[in-house]
């Protein structure tokens, strides 16, 4: 697993490794959420930038591709499989969504961050 840590911040990035399946359910989820009166601005600018890295990661395989490649070819894992950089504040309040499906949560909390 490789960390990348924001320079500015000092925030580190873990790398969790979803398919376009997850990808795609996380969105939904995030946007459903983002769609309610009640969320806290602090969980919506984290959910915000969750949403956001889901289309930076896209983005990263396009421009460079042999990274994940690489990591999908040791692992087995399907070619749409690509990592989706959080920090702990990100995927906490990720996790703490109650739209967010079983299948999703258990990417994101299992063996494939690791």
């Amino acid at each position: 697993m490789t960390m990348v840590s924001e320079p500015s911040t000092g925030v580190v990035l873990v790398p969790h490794w979803l398919s376009a399946v997850d990808r795609a359910a996380l969105a939904a989820s995030l946007e459903a959420a983002l769609a309610r009166p009640d969320l806290p601005a602090s969980t919506r600018d984290r959910l915000v930038d969750v949403l956001t890295e889901l289309h930076v990661a896209r983005a990263r395989d396009v421009v460079w591709p042999s990274s994940a490649a690489r990591v999908r070819l040791v692992t087995g894992w399907d070619t749409d499989t690509l990592p989706v950089r959080l920090s702990a504040m990100e995927l906490a309040c990720t996790l703490s969504l109650p739209e967010l499906p079983a299948a999703v949560r258990a990417a994101l909390t299992g063996g494939r961050s690791a």
